[in-house]
């Protein structure tokens, strides 16, 4: 389990301080916990996490590069386990746990995507910026982590290559 540099779980504080700042508790609301085969954009979750309580919302959109390992890539293609879709949601509620934000969004997309596609959208909501940044960088790296998602990569010349979890 990680937390912000330096804090104490749930406090968000550099220095692990309680946040006297905040009127309220931070809602650890999960808005959307997704794996579809329709397109994404982080917009969208970013629309999913708003919060009054929120003074700042951090997004991220992990997109479809033209290369990996030195090699052209022309599409991918991403395949999910049956489970794939409690999994993110299980992800998200951990980290809604030990990360003081008002809300997270995360969807993953499964089908084939061309280059340039989003492949993974994350929002994060919370009452500062450090707060929103740290959480949103561990639930991309918990979703990479253990999403049982698969990826095969085309390349121009018609081959391909299959990898493990995205």
């Amino acid at each position: 389990m990680t937390t912000p540099a330096g804090s104490t779980p749930g406090s968000g504080r550099p220095d692990g301080t309680a946040d006297t700042s905040r009127r309220t508790q931070p809602g650890r609301r999960v808005a959307v916990a997704a794996v579809r085969d329709e397109p994404i954009t982080a917009d969208e979750c970013a629309e999913a996490v708003g919060d009054d309580a929120a003074g700042a919302v951090v997004t991220f959109g992990g997109v479809v590069r033209n290369h990996d390992g030195g090699r052209a890539v022309s599409a991918i293609e991403y395949v999910a386990h049956p489970a794939a879709g409690q999994v993110v949601a299980q992800v998200a509620a951990d980290l809604a746990v030990r990360f003081p934000v008002d809300a997270v969004a995360v969807v993953h997309r499964v089908g084939t995507l061309a280059v340039g596609d989003v492949a993974l959208a994350v929002a994060v909501s919370a009452a500062h910026r450090a707060e929103a940044f740290a959480a949103a960088a561990e639930l991309v790296e918990e979703v990479k982590r253990r999403l049982p998602v698969w990826k095969r990569q085309v390349f121009p010349d018609g081959g391909h290559e299959w990898t493990g979890s995205a």
